[in-house]
């Protein structure tokens, strides 16, 4: 069966939105389901200056719906830890009418693939967050 991701990617100045969803043929004339809703936040520091990694995003879970949640956590966590800005995801992924009806394999290749993707379409902010703090960007 065809199965297509669609994403929509908003970038504005202090916040990302990404939504994914899947559609088939068969499923043209249906809405896709809400999914999971994620917020990621890049790890910075605190009030307390005792705790930072800003290589382990903050998220919360939204809206939760089992099949998509962990999707939705993983992409929200990498694109605010390249972007090093808060991130909303809204998943709503099916595989379950793909070649082999949603593998473990089927489900991490969607998902380099729409992390791909999406990271090449943020080039430009990724860009811009490792020049501030590498002490290039206009803030420095």
């Amino acid at each position: 069966m065809d199965t297509k991701i669609h994403m929509r990617l908003t970038i504005q100045s202090k916040v990302i939105l990404l939504f994914v969803t899947t559609i088939t043929a068969d499923d043209s004339e249906k809405t896709a389901s809400m999914g999971s809703f994620v917020y990621a936040i890049p790890d910075v520091l605190t009030f307390d200056l005792k705790r930072y990694n800003p290589n382990q995003p903050l998220s919360t879970t939204l809206y939760a719906a089992e099949a998509t949640v962990e999707f939705a956590t993983r992409l929200a966590k990498i694109l605010a830890k390249k972007t090093k800005m808060p991130v909303y995801v809204g998943n709503s992924i099916s595989l379950a009418s793909t070649g082999l009806g949603g593998t473990m394999e089927e489900e991490i290749e969607a998902f380099k693939q729409v992390v791909a993707v999406a990271l090449d379409k943020l080039q430009p902010i990724i860009q811009v967050a490792n020049a501030q703090i590498n002490g290039n960007g206009p803030n420095h």
